[in-house]
């Protein structure tokens, strides 16, 4: 993030980062309407997919495989980059052991740590190493914090705060950007596993995480780029120096890759299972989507680990975890350019998944004549509708008694009841087609994203 306002400058960098963070929440605001859609439990982008636009359930899963894998091997490429570098800052003598300063050494080793977390089923089992790993970014955040305090800042004439380093330059980190925030591939595993999945608790389970992170994205950047100005790289931790507390900061890094790498499997493996389960046939038995229909039974059987279902069977789960941690070993230990890999994820898969999906996803399904949002309407009405003349025939009870001694009428109240529910319908059709329109607009926004870092990048990458 630092690196980041090298590039755009401060006012713009950090307008980068808020917008982005708006963006990816509204992106996940968007599949918890959408989880609606769909039975408790069974959330997922193939389920959706296959109520929505089934012919291309394949391919929307496969992205979101290639994009969690991608992501997977960067974190491979960077425990490989920075555990030579930790090693030798705990003790310098480490140089006389040759594969103790070696990439490959680290990243098989590591492996091993990571094999028993992806073998695990529920995203949940992983709270206890995400909490490692949030330990980990506190102190990442405090030493680049405490290092602001106490070192001399960059000459003024070395940083931008309203100027910016050009249209290129800028376009050129936002995939970055975009990559910080791309959270999505778990988002239906979280509403499935969530006691209350209720809209509201979806909204803060949303603006925490999100609220957060932008919040920490915007302290680094700023107190980082003021620490060196347009001379920070991409990885601020290596310009302090070498000494315990960096060392440290360097580790605490490995850490945090480490107990995300099992956060990417779990989405791809589950999205894979669905690849290799779709079929066309199943995809166009039935078009309607209703209830109980083959189309919906077929996703329900594709789910996997997506959440509810017929999970997957152990042989299968085995194999798949298996064939997707042998290709992540095999291309972190033949790929060593990370900016290579975040500029392919972050332009393709992380714009696909964010802002693409579940754009198009939400405007197909919450179109008014599908039969989806009827009947969800339908069942909203019922359930409010109940509610309100239970309550209308407490009030009407009373009324009642009270009228046998003054008479009075409960028709005024009737009518008021009547009222507010058509001003409810009114307002809510009103933010539907508001929402709608919405939708569109962010799956446009990610498809010029993705074109055009796609295409910076390209050639940025190429010239380097």
């Amino acid at each position: 993030m630092p690196s980041v306002l090298s590039h755009t400058g401060i006012m713009l960098g950090v307008f980068l980062i808020v917008w982005s963070g708006l963006t990816a929440a509204f992106g996940l605001y968007l599949q918890s309407r959408c989880s609606r859609y769909l039975d408790r439990g069974t959330s997922s982008f193939f389920a959706l997919s296959q109520i929505t636009y089934p012919n291309a359930a394949v391919i929307f899963d496969l992205a979101i495989a290639v994009k969690c894998f991608g992501v997977g091997v960067s974190y491979m490429i960077i425990i490989g980059d920075l555990m030579p570098g930790v090693v030798l800052g705990f003790n310098g003598r480490a140089m006389e052991i040759p594969y103790l300063v070696d990439r490959q050494f680290w990243v098989t080793a590591f492996m091993l740590f990571i094999i028993p977390l992806a073998f695990l089923r529920r995203l949940d089992s992983l709270k206890y190493t995400s909490l490692v790993a949030l330990v980990s970014i506190g102190y990442l955040i405090v030493l680049v914090i405490y290092h602001f305090s106490v070192d001399p800042h960059a000459d003024p004439r070395n940083i931008r705060v309203i100027e910016w380093g050009g249209a290129i330059e800028t376009l050129t980190t936002l995939p970055v950007v975009v990559f910080a925030y791309t959270c999505h591939q778990n988002m239906f595993s979280i509403i499935n596993e969530i006691n209350d999945s209720s809209p509201s608790s979806l909204i803060r389970v949303v603006g925490s995480s999100i609220g957060s992170a932008a919040c920490i994205y915007t302290l680094v950047s700023i107190t980082g780029y003021l620490t060196f100005g347009n001379d920070v790289v991409g990885n601020i931790i290596s310009m302090y120096p070498t000494g315990v507390a960096s060392t440290i900061g360097k580790a605490a890094i490995v850490v945090l890759v480490l107990f995300s790498i099992p956060l990417q499997v779990h989405p791809c493996r589950a999205s894979l299972d669905a690849v290799l389960k779709w079929r066309p046939n199943r995809a166009q038995a039935n078009p309607t989507g209703r209830p109980g229909s083959p189309l919906l039974t077929a996703a329900g059987a594709a789910r996997g680990d997506h959440g509810g279902g017929a999970p997957m069977s152990d042989t299968r789960f085995a194999i798949i975890t298996t064939v997707i941690l042998i290709l992540s070993y095999i291309t972190a230990l033949s790929v060593t350019s990370l900016a290579r890999v975040l500029a392919f994820v972050g332009s393709t898969g992380s714009t696909s998944i964010s802002f693409i999906l579940p754009g198009l996803f939400y405007y197909k399904i919450s179109d008014p004549d599908s039969i989806h949002h009827q009947r969800l309407m339908k069942e909203d009405d019922d359930i409010e509708d109940s509610g309100a003349s239970e309550t209308e025939d407490n009030r009407t009870l009373a009324q009642s008694n009270a009228s046998i001694q003054s008479g009075a009428s409960t028709a005024s109240t009737q009518n008021t009841w009547r009222w507010r529910k058509k001003w409810r319908w009114d307002m809510e059709h009103i933010e539907h087609g508001l929402l709608r329109r919405m939708s569109v607009a962010l799956a446009i926004y990610g498809m010029i994203v993705m074109a055009v870092c796609l295409i910076l990048n390209i050639f940025f990458v190429a010239a380097h």
